[in-house]
């Protein structure tokens, strides 16, 4: 019974031990990103001091050798490449005229490129081209039949609205013809009692 006793002791120790030593793994790791965020911090705002402490001539000046930088690094990049093409012509081939032979070899790839090239944008012109016109004729034939069909169908308006405008004359006309008649006969009737 005593080794089961000092068996769970040593157990418990050990879950104890091993519970503590990851308390303090998550503990360092905590410190250290916390540590890691000041760093960070602390480097963010020591550039923006360092931005704004910068004075007009300082940002031209600045700009003027970034732009002179990019500049030397774009030809050392061309003069690389180029040098690389070279070395590998060279490297492959033995002879002058083997080297001329590649070169005119590459030139005519690189001109049937460049055709191909043109070939390409050349027809998708062509075919945003045709496809504008389609759609113009199409936006007009749509506008003349909207305009056909709008004729259509105000001309029976138009047919009615003269008939009734000519029925509201006729009506206008009769009553007035009937009015001259009616006082007619009135004058007639006091004339016939004077």
């Amino acid at each position: 019974m005593a080794t089961t006793a000092t068996t769970a002791r040593k157990a418990n120790a050990t879950k104890r031990s091993t519970a503590a030593k990851k308390a303090a793994q998550t503990r360092s790791a905590n410190q250290a990103a916390e540590a890691r965020k000041r760093t960070t911090a602390a480097k963010k705002a020591a550039e923006t001091r360092r931005e704004l402490a910068k004075t007009p001539v300082d940002r031209v000046q600045e700009y003027a050798e970034r732009a002179a930088l990019v500049q030397l690094g774009a030809a050392l990049v061309a003069r690389d490449a180029v040098t690389e093409a070279v070395d590998s012509i060279v490297g492959t081939l033995g002879s002058r005229d083997q080297a001329e032979k590649e070169l005119q070899v590459r030139r005519r790839r690189l001109e049937a490129e460049l055709k191909r090239f043109e070939r390409r944008g050349s027809s998708a012109r062509t075919r945003i081209e045709r496809e504008a016109k389609k759609t113009r004729t199409r936006v007009q034939r749509d506008l003349k039949a909207r305009r056909t069909d709008l004729t259509k169908a105000t001309k029976p308006l138009a047919t009615q609205a003269d008939f009734v405008t000519s029925r509201v004359e006729n009506l206008v006309q009769t009553g007035i013809t009937a009015g001259q008649k009616a006082a007619t006969s009135v004058q007639e009737r006091v004339a016939a009692r004077v």
